[in-house]
């Protein structure tokens, strides 16, 4: 199949690893800097209210590069697989003529470490295999790169080894331009490059002069912990069972400076990629976004890490700049899916639209300042049951902190300025987002707002089952039970895989 458009763009697609766009200058975060995204948002768009189809990392993305739910990937948990058969943005774009380069992370699991991409460099630092018994070692910051207290226990100055594979990452996204220009690739075929970032995901620990920066500038956080009698239920076991019920003013600032450290650093990163790009004059008729695959809580309402429907959690960052044919300078609050994102580059590529996505092309919304868009979006966080679950990526000795007796089956939907946030087994929450953006008011028991909170409802409930889910995830987990006792036993070599060094990590409090 041959490209349908003529000129066809070249699309650089940067995505981080939890990060919560609030800590962006250009979404108006006063203390951090970030100089090359705040520019990348001058010549381009942004859109603040984009959700991600699910607050944690490997659902996430898998949504995001085939427009479908996590109850449609049946990918819901870090340790599941995407099936091969799905076509991804990748094998879209790679359809009519572009070239798809993956550089960095993307957090695959299974033998298929590509799913479109022609060619990937660097990889992920994690097992292929779930259950291989070559697992991650994090040497002096075991333990915190999960959701767990340890994270915050141990932060402050030292080294956050996901910051030495992004370096890595760098480099080898200037290597790879330098010989796209000497090679002409770039005007024999137009570019899909997509490049990973690890930051600034925790652990909270940044380089002592990144940290010295920040220090003492940081503040805590705007919304305080809700004691644990007027906690929403579900939340609560949350933080009884990630241990941060009580955490101490020392550790919020600790681990909060080394966050707004590693923001800075990320987007040190994202310059040199830039400057890269000018360098191989790979910048005319490019677009660049930069997003996430989720946001981090930061201590907001007591709550750290991603995991639930906050909006520090599941919102991300969207800056989409194409100098010359998008508006410039532009700031929407348009509500979209993630993935919306992925269809209007397939629209603007003219690359077939992957049958079962629900993405929406935005071409036109961007186009008109954001005008005749339905203003919808949707995630999902559904966990195993700890009945019958085990982790061996958890590096908590075999226990998924994630699980809980009967599972997860939690939904979000955000329409208009109203948001629903569904528990399965709990009561859900409500918020007028227009009126209370810090989602301090839960309006459910609100007699008045019956219309609005059974149309929610009906929305989050269509074509989504918790049950079905509750009852497939035991199933999956079952088959996955056989998989990860199989690579513990044949320990296949990992197909791509970036080797992190137990060194890496350090702590110098």
């Amino acid at each position: 199949m041959e490209n349908k458009k003529e000129n066809a763009p070249n699309i650089i697609w940067i995505q981080s690893d939890q990060h919560n766009p609030a800590v962006i200058g250009a979404y108006g975060d006063k203390v951090v800097e970030t100089p090359n995204l705040d520019k990348l948002a001058e010549n381009g768009t942004i859109i603040k209210n984009a959700y991600c189809a699910s607050p944690i990392c490997v659902p996430s993305r898998m949504s995001s590069i085939t427009g479908r739910f996590p109850h449609e990937t049946q990918v819901w948990t870090n340790d599941q697989t995407l099936n091969s058969a799905f076509p991804t943005v990748a094998h879209s774009l790679g359809s009519v003529g572009y070239n798809p380069i993956q550089i960095g992370r993307m957090h695959f699991n299974g033998i298929d470490q590509y799913h479109g991409f022609a060619k990937r460099f660097v990889g992920d630092h994690s097992p292929n295999y779930p259950g291989s018994p070559r697992q991650v070692d994090h040497g002096a910051l075991s333990g915190t790169t999960g959701p767990n207290r340890s994270s915050l226990e141990k932060s402050g100055k030292g080294q956050n080894a996901y910051e030495v594979h992004d370096e890595e990452v760098a480099e080898r996204t200037d290597s790879i331009l330098n010989d796209i220009r000497k090679t002409n690739a770039g005007k024999k075929s137009p570019l899909y490059i997509s490049i990973g970032l690890m930051l600034p995901h925790q652990p909270f620990v940044a380089r002592e002069k990144d940290f010295a920066k920040y220090e003492g500038k940081v503040p805590l956080p705007t919304i305080p912990a809700e004691s644990l009698e007027k906690c929403h239920p579900y939340i609560k076991w949350w933080r009884d069972r990630t241990g941060i019920n009580s955490v101490t003013e020392e550790e919020i600032l600790r681990a909060r400076t080394a966050y707004w450290a590693l923001c800075d650093r990320t987007d040190a990163l994202i310059g040199k990629i830039l400057s890269s790009l000018k360098k191989n004059n790979l910048l005319d008729n490019s677009i660049i976004i930069y997003t996430s695959d989720h946001g981090e809580q930061v201590g907001e309402r007591g709550l750290w890490w991603k995991q639930t429907f906050y909006e520090n959690s599941v919102k991300v960052p969207a800056i989409i700049s194409w100098p010359g044919k998008l508006p410039k300078g532009q700031v929407l609050d348009n509500v979209i899916n993630q993935f919306d994102i992925n269809s209007t580059l397939l629209d603007i590529a003219g690359a077939p639209q992957l049958p079962r996505s629900h993405g929406k092309s935005m071409l036109s919304m961007l186009n008109n300042n954001g005008e005749k868009w339905e203003n919808t979006a949707f995630s999902e966080y559904c966990m195993d049951d700890s009945d019958t679950s085990r982790s061996f990526s958890a590096n908590l000795g075999g226990i998924d902190i994630h699980a809980k007796s009967g599972g997860v089956q939690n939904r979000m939907i955000r329409k208009d300025n109203w948001k629903l946030n569904y528990y399965h087994g709990y009561d859900p929450e409500l918020f007028n987002l227009q009126e209370d953006p810090l989602e301090i008011n839960n309006l459910w028991k609100d007699k008045s707002l019956s219309g609005i909170k059974s149309s929610l409802m009906d929305n989050i409930l269509e074509g989504w089952d918790p049950n079905w889910i509750q009852n497939h995830m035991r199933v999956l987990k079952n088959e996955q039970t056989i998989m990860e006792d199989w690579a513990s036993k044949i320990d296949p070599q990992d197909e791509l895989r970036w080797d992190l060094k137990s060194e890496y990590d350090k702590l110098e409090n």
